[in-house]
């Protein structure tokens, strides 16, 4: 699993290099705070993303899942966190990669949930060890201030599938995203 995900990020290190001679416009890369909130969570991270196009920018992120399904997985309680990673693509309205866009992206997660189960004979607790992947389509709109600064709030929809389960299954399924992401140039 470990030189799998060496093997991606060398692809996504691999593919932020330009094959062509870049104009000014495509130089527009930024790095950035990025923040989402779903209805069972908060993802803060830091985000990159690398113009390969008039219109075009693909985006890396790391970040943190804070997870509070409380009753909405398949336990009475589900709380936990874990680190992940993104990776994914927008297409801009406009060649100055502001405004309007619309994104695919995937995240992995890597996540330790704390369950209970209030049952009759006493409570049930235990610990599950999952991994997350979470495609999503994203809409969101670019403003530029000053030279420098983006400001992007963003809605996300998507699913969140466990393919990976050490212990009891915990919650998944379709997820909505609304956040923004705020950073600076380069």
């Amino acid at each position: 699993m470990f030189r799998q995900i060496l093997y991606l990020f060398a692809v996504v290190i691999v593919s932020f290099h330009p094959v062509h001679e870049m104009t000014a416009q495509e130089k527009n890369n930024f790095i950035a705070f990025e923040f989402q909130a779903y209805p069972t969570g908060l993802i803060p991270g830091l985000r990159f993303e690398k113009n390969v196009g008039s219109q075009s920018a693909w985006h890396f992120r790391l970040g943190y899942n804070w997870i509070r399904h409380r009753d909405l997985g398949k336990h009475d309680d589900e709380r936990g966190d874990g680190l992940g990673f993104t990776i994914g693509h927008q297409r801009y309205f406009k060649q100055t990669h502001t405004g309007w866009h619309l994104g695919l992206r995937s995240d992995i997660w890597w996540n330790t949930i704390d369950w209970k189960d209030r049952l009759a004979g006493g409570d049930e607790a235990g610990t599950t060890e999952i991994t997350v992947i979470q495609p999503t389509l994203s809409l969101g709109y670019a403003k530029l201030f000053g030279d420098a600064l983006v400001f992007t709030p963003t809605v996300s929809i998507g699913w969140e599938w466990n393919v990976r389960t050490s212990g009891e299954p915990t919650g998944e399924g379709a997820i909505l995203l609304i956040g923004f992401h705020i950073g600076k140039q380069l």
